[in-house]
């Protein structure tokens, strides 16, 4: 029972195709706050930028209305001009200023968890037209957070304003003191500073919520070890299914080893536990070719196929040997052993000769044929038990 339950907690980490599924249902981590921050400080910083051009056209507008005689007043043609001139003034600065806030909003709300548009998120749900889904919502976990996180951006908001009035203080008395003109320009600067300020104060906030919603994110995705098997099995296939699959593989691979067989020119045996079939093809190949190899109940198929197709079998156990653990399928022997294959190749030719009365009888083969001792391989031992 306790392992059950263990089998159910959510502990494992959130594999690729599980986060590649949330994705497509719209399931990507988002911070409202980093959105709110990037629009609020690019706001400041295009103020800043852009504020003294506003100001001069609007400034200008405002000298060019009161300055208007009773009948340019009552001339349209004069109203158009006006508001040509205010479309000269005011549309660069005022599209330049949208034009960043909407770079920035942008950005912002896709600064973290990157790009991401799903039609299973817009499509509209039934739960969550649901008044106790609704309710639960209301009531849950995440709205405690987005009830802290509220307060907290109050409270930095609040401290932060509170700190900037304390220390401008003396700044904001002494506009009263000073000329019109100057004292309204000084208080449009002195205001644009404490904005900008005020609005970098939320990147504390920025600061706290992102981690915790890349952590909620990755809490949200985490999976049971019952489902990292499942999504294994979906993905990789079931273990059973993939040996077998691989058994048949290995199966077929053997049937078209053991075709080659009765192609050999030669079968070198260690009558124990190896057989290789050669083929030596002088017009195509400068050395003889492994087309078939084996040990143990493969070893004894292939000497059966040999001896039914008359290929020659010889045992010579330490070239048996070294040619099945140096040499792959389908491929040359090794230098090395060029001179102990020729003598047995020669044999074999000699033999087939004598065979069909064109020659004479080969010379037996001597039982230490060359072999060097860096593809030489012991005799491997063998269980007193399995005799």
């Amino acid at each position: 029972m306790a392992e059950n339950d263990s089998s159910q907690e959510k502990t494992e980490e959130a594999t690729p195709r599980r986060r590649e599924q949330a994705r497509e249902k719209g399931q990507v981590p988002r911070s409202k706050e980093l959105g709110t921050a990037a629009v609020l400080v690019a706001a400041a910083a295009s103020m800043l930028m852009l504020g003294s051009q506003i100001g001069e056209a609007l400034l200008q507008l405002a000298q060019q209305q009161f300055t208007l005689t009773r009948a340019q007043v009552f001339d349209i043609g004069q109203w158009s001009k006006l508001y040509g001139a205010i479309l000269e003034h005011l549309l660069v600065p005022v599209l330049g200023f949208v034009l960043v806030l909407f770079i920035a909003g942008f950005l912002g709300n896709i600064g973290l968890g990157g790009l991401s548009f799903s039609w299973s998120a817009a499509a509209p749900k039934a739960n969550k037209m649901s008044p106790l889904k609704g309710l639960k919502r209301m009531l849950g976990v995440q709205a405690l957070v987005e009830l802290v996180k509220s307060v907290a951006k109050f409270l930095v908001v609040a401290v932060v304003a509170y700190l900037l009035l304390r220390f401008n203080f003396d700044k904001i008395l002494a506009l009263s003191s000073g000329a019109p003109a100057g004292a309204v320009r000084n208080a449009l600067e002195l205001l644009l500073a404490l904005f900008v300020l005020l609005c970098c104060s939320l990147l504390l906030v920025v600061v706290i919520d992102a981690p915790y919603q890349l952590w909620n994110h990755n809490k949200q995705l985490r999976m049971t070890k019952q489902e990292v098997k499942d999504e294994y099995k979906q993905t990789e296939g079931k273990p059973e299914v993939k040996s077998k699959i691989r058994q048949l593989q290995r199966e077929m691979a053997q049937r078209r080893m053991m075709a080659e067989v009765p192609k050999a020119d030669v079968v070198v045996v260690n009558p124990t536990h190896y057989s290789v079939a050669l083929k030596y093809d002088k017009s195509v190949n400068t050395s003889p070719l492994v087309v078939a190899k084996g040990s143990d109940e493969i070893a004894l198929k292939i000497r059966e196929i040999a001896r039914e197709h008359e290929v020659p079998v010889i045992s010579s156990p330490a070239l048996a040997r070294a040619i099945y653990q140096s040499t792959k399928l389908d491929k040359p022997i090794p230098e090395g052993l060029f001179t102990a294959v020729a003598q047995i190749l020669a044999y074999v030719f000699q033999l087939k000769q004598f065979q069909t009365g064109r020659g004479r009888k080969p010379i037996p083969l001597p039982s230490d044929l060359p072999i060097p001792a860096e593809l030489w391989v012991e005799e491997p031992e063998i269980d007193d038990e399995s005799q």
